[in-house]
């Protein structure tokens, strides 16, 4: 069984909690004035959301398997509030990326549950450090010396309910990772099965 896995093809997969379309619209919209800089990559529309759990490279041939038990879950839909401040990451002088921290102990809850069953199928190891809900909104770009300065309002901040869960499929490329959906499940109707 392990020399077969080890054949297959393999994917880079991560499981994560989508966004309501209104959400992302907000901050779409936030991102065309207060990120256009061009020391910046800015995260496109459809990947924003926010990362569950990171898998790694797996075999191809397991993504129904990892799907089925990412999503046997009796949750309910994650209350989420976005942080009204982006913080850059690392914090200081230099950080590499630009996020929305969430503020959400059911978004933390529903990792761990997430995380437990993929654990428990050999398809994940859990992390060593802890689990830090956010919204990735924007990279610096290679060669950038430190993160420009935001202008303008700050960001969208409503509380919302969590919309999906989705297992991706990531391809990284130097303009970006671009980020297939392989499986779905609403995240109010995520149920033991």
């Amino acid at each position: 069984m392990a020399k077969e896995r080890l054949k297959s093809p393999r994917a880079r997969l991560f499981v994560a909690l989508d966004l309501p379309d209104d959400v992302r619209a907000g901050i779409v919209d936030w991102q065309r004035t207060a990120l256009s800089d061009p020391a910046l990559r800015v995260v496109r529309p459809e990947a924003l959301h926010m990362t569950l759990v990171f898998l790694g490279y797996q075999a191809e041939k397991d993504a129904k398997a990892i799907a089925r038990r990412a999503f046997d879950l009796d949750a309910e839909a994650p209350a989420v509030e976005l942080q009204a401040e982006p913080v850059g990451v690392p914090r200081g002088k230099r950080p590499r990326l630009i996020a929305l921290a969430a503020n959400s102990d059911q978004v933390v809850s529903l990792q761990s549950l997430v995380e437990e069953r993929l654990v428990e199928e050999g398809f994940h190891e859990p992390e060593k450090r802890p689990f830090w809900p956010h919204i990735t909104l924007a990279r610096v770009k290679r060669g950038e010396r430190r993160a420009p300065p935001l202008v303008g309002d700050p960001p969208p901040a409503a509380p919302f309910m969590g919309a999906e869960l989705t297992l991706y499929r990531s391809t990284l490329r130097p303009q970006g990772a671009l980020y297939e959906p392989l499986a779905r499940a609403p995240a109010a109707s995520v149920q033991r099965q």
